[in-house]
């Protein structure tokens, strides 16, 4: 049975295919397209998806999107009705994007999938989220938290889930969100709205919590069971495309912060409020959903679970005795949750459990696009780029011993890693000894900001060495503190803690033996890993957008399959 889940027309486009229960492909729009964040209707990533799985779109047995686009407009309708006649030039922007597109999924999808005689069916935002958590976890049972800015109606939900069954119980709806209050500050802090909420994560750091109290006592009323309550006095997302107003620029004293404009301590210290705020209130959440479920298992959804601070907070403060978070809970993972519900809710088919976590990691992130290395040396002949091969052994510590040199090394091996980080095949690795190396890898690499730190890649059996964790954390979603930063200083933020990637053998084996022989090395079993990307583009796809990371930065060479490129 094939199963196709798609996402799309509000941000992070993509599309994935499930056969018999098992994600075979699954990509993101932006990947063809190049333009980051792209919303478009996922021509390109069906396409790929099909022509992976060597089907057509007779073969789809069914589809589904990852909300209900009727209710979605519903709500938008009740929205403008309320806040009128304030919101005027916001319906007048958003309303005709409805009329003439958004509305007509089912016939955009029957359309593009020429043959396609299944049926397609639109499960609620928030339950494809629930499904991506659960069916992407190791446990037969566990309650769930779903939490972002909105789908429907709903911006925060729990339940629970067994085997081919997921209840909902109870919500948060629009438009008290916890997503889109921290949205907010994301948007005061001069970062783009579902682009730069990591961001704020980072800059959070730097500064201390001298609002907090301010925000609690005028933005947000936080009740005991985690539920919110936002001051809509002070937000303008109801009506205006902005997120905030006048009034939340008064109670802080500062205009929004423009995006090249330069970042003082008040933006570190009003960054570093709102995440608390966010980090207690979903305390509170796990709390009450652990009190009314009494389960021992937690599966965590929706794009707020890409926030590692607070996820490890809900690890180590919380009741919960395991804790799962998929490796793409955002808008762009719904797609492989939609084709999840479809198959064991809707279909009734018996989930697949499995303990072997490290199969699981295999099966869910390494199902991208790959090229060969017959492909990739026909392109580095076709450009005369010069270029020498090895065999396994011999790369692996060709390139350890490249990147223990001090060398900044592009790293381009398998299938493209599902969801929004580089896992150790799309990746750029350096040597963490070196304290200067994030300044040089933010200013000469990523052309970011300077205060955004680096991901740690540590063999699994070392993490609980060189970090506060004692659980696997496969898919970079944990900030955990670091125990001995001076031994890996440029992976250590400013807080004292890193966003730890776990590596084990099973899981990729090719990047962990990488990183073992740098551990021969070094007898360090860490290494910086970022994604293969400059700020403002998509992580790379094709060799030749690889090679071009060599060309367009200060990268001293790139591992392509089994072909070492020199600058």
């Amino acid at each position: 049975m094939y199963n196709l889940g798609i996402s799309c027309y509000y941000h992070d486009s993509a599309a994935a295919l499930l056969k018999d229960g098992h994600v075979i492909c699954a990509v993101e729009e932006e990947r063809f397209t190049r333009k980051k964040f792209d919303d478009s209707f996922p021509k390109k990533s069906i396409e790929w998806c099909l022509n992976e799985a060597e089907i057509t779109p007779d073969q789809i047995d069914s589809v589904a999107f990852y909300d209900k686009p009727i209710l979605k407009f519903e709500r938008l309708l009740d929205n403008y009705i309320a806040v009128a006649p304030r919101g005027l030039y916001s319906f007048l922007d958003v309303i005709p994007k409805w009329l003439h597109k958004r509305l007509w999924i089912k016939h955009d999808i029957k359309k593009f999938l020429k043959g396609f005689k299944g049926e397609i069916i639109f499960p609620e935002h928030h339950m494809s989220h629930a499904a991506h958590a659960f069916y992407t976890s190791p446990f037969e049972e566990s309650a769930i938290l779903t939490i972002d800015g909105v789908g429907e109606w709903s911006t925060t939900s729990f339940g629970h889930a067994k085997n081919n069954l997921i209840k909902i119980t109870n919500d948060l709806r629009w438009p008290h969100s916890l997503g889109l209050f921290y949205s907010a500050f994301t948007y005061f802090l001069g970062f783009k709205v579902n682009e730069g909420e990591y961001k704020l994560m980072g800059l959070s750091s730097y500064g201390k919590p001298k609002y907090y109290d301010l925000i609690m006592d005028n933005l947000i009323d936080v009740k005991d069971d985690g539920s919110i309550c936002l001051n809509m006095d002070y937000f303008a997302f109801t009506y205006d495309k902005v997120m905030t107003n006048k009034k939340f620029s008064d109670l802080f004293g500062i205009l929004p912060k423009l995006k090249d404009e330069e970042t003082l301590q008040i933006h570190f210290d009003i960054g570093s409020s709102a995440q608390k705020v966010l980090e207690d209130v979903i305390l509170k959440m796990i709390n009450h959903v652990y009190t009314k479920t009494k389960m021992k298992n937690l599966c965590v959804g929706g794009g707020v679970a890409l926030n590692g601070v607070a996820n490890y907070k809900i690890l180590k403060e919380g009741p919960f005795e395991n804790v799962h978070i998929p490796p793409s809970p955002g808008d762009a993972g719904s797609a492989v949750g939609a084709a999840q519900y479809l198959y064991y809710v809707y279909h009734k088919n018996p989930k697949n459990i499995s303990k072997n976590t490290e199969r699981l990691v295999h099966e869910n992130v390494y199902v991208g696009p790959s090229f060969s290395d017959a492909e990739i040396t026909k392109f580095l002949d076709s450009k005369n780029i010069l270029y020498e091969s090895f065999d396994r052994v011999s790369l692996l510590k060709k390139t350890a011993q490249l990147i223990a040199d001090g060398n900044i090394v592009g790293w381009y091996q398998g299938k493209m890693e599902w969801g929004p980080r580089a896992l150790g095949n799309r990746s750029i690795l350096a040597d963490p000894r070196r304290e200067d190396m994030k300044d040089i890898l933010n200013a000469k690499i990523k052309h970011r900001e300077s205060f955004r730190p680096f991901a740690p890649s540590v063999m699994e059996e070392y993490a609980p060495e060189y970090f506060d964790m004692d659980i696997p954390s496969p898919y970079m979603l944990m900030v955990a503190p670091v125990k001995k930063s001076k031994e890996i200083p440029a992976v250590t933020h400013v807080d004292g803690t890193g966003r730890l990637q776990t590596v084990s053998k099973d899981s990729n084996p090719l990047y962990y033996d990488l990183i073992n022989e740098f551990y021969k090395i070094t007898r360090i079993p860490v290494i910086i890993n970022t994604s293969m990307n400059v700020m403002g583009e998509p992580i790379v796809n094709t060799p030749e957008q690889a090679y071009s990371m060599i060309v367009k930065t200060d990268m001293d060479c790139i591992v392509m399959g089994n072909n070492v490129v020199m600058k």
